[in-house]
């Protein structure tokens, strides 16, 4: 669980880094940055039903970061599959909402575009940080901002099997109709 929560974090702190930096004269790094209008998947935004469609267990919910009150840039929480239809072995996938743009996930220091994808017809983007190689994100746009799915191994133990990156566009595709465009 350390490297979902790491992997996580950083994305949440770096998300909005672009080359020139938040104060810089670069381009505009997310959107609706002075209110919290973000779709929350923390606090029962996503029902269990769907969450079970997906393929991931509701009673698992594990917050990353969902401050109780003001506005924040990420919402993210992480949750364990009910079964092994897009893999197995010990491993967590990951809701994160955020105000930040599919163009700063493109952008961010330190961070891999390992191709362009859709996800049921919004643009998006698969990517690794490149100092956490058990976590994948697969990133799309919102009119918030965007949304990223990721998966990753949480354990050494035991066997992994399957491709972090195909699964969480597999739960990308699952999860995003119930998702705000």
């Amino acid at each position: 669980m350390r490297v979902v929560v790491g992997g996580m974090i950083g994305a949440a702190v770096l998300a909005g880094c672009t080359g020139t930096g938040e104060g810089g004269s670069g381009t505009t790094s997310s959107r609706n940055a002075d209110s919290d209008n973000l779709f929350n998947p923390c606090r029962g935004a996503m029902s269990d039903e769907a969450m079970r469609g997906a393929g991931l267990d509701p009673a698992t919910l594990h917050v990353v970061t969902d401050p109780p009150t003001g506005a924040s840039a990420w919402r993210i929480c992480t949750w364990k599959p009910l079964d092994d239809r897009y893999g197995s072995g010990r491993r967590s996938v990951g809701i994160a909402s955020t105000r930040f743009t599919l163009e700063a996930a493109r952008k961010k220091d330190g961070v891999t575009v390992i191709r362009d994808t859709s996800i049921n017809g919004r643009d998006g983007l698969v990517s690794k940080e490149n100092n956490t190689p058990d976590l994948c994100y697969v990133s799309f746009e919102a009119e918030q901002g965007m949304f990223e799915v990721s998966a990753s191994w949480t354990s050494d133990e035991g066997p992994r099997v399957g491709d972090l990156c195909e699964m969480s566009e597999k739960y990308a595709v699952a999860l995003e109709p119930h998702l705000p465009k």
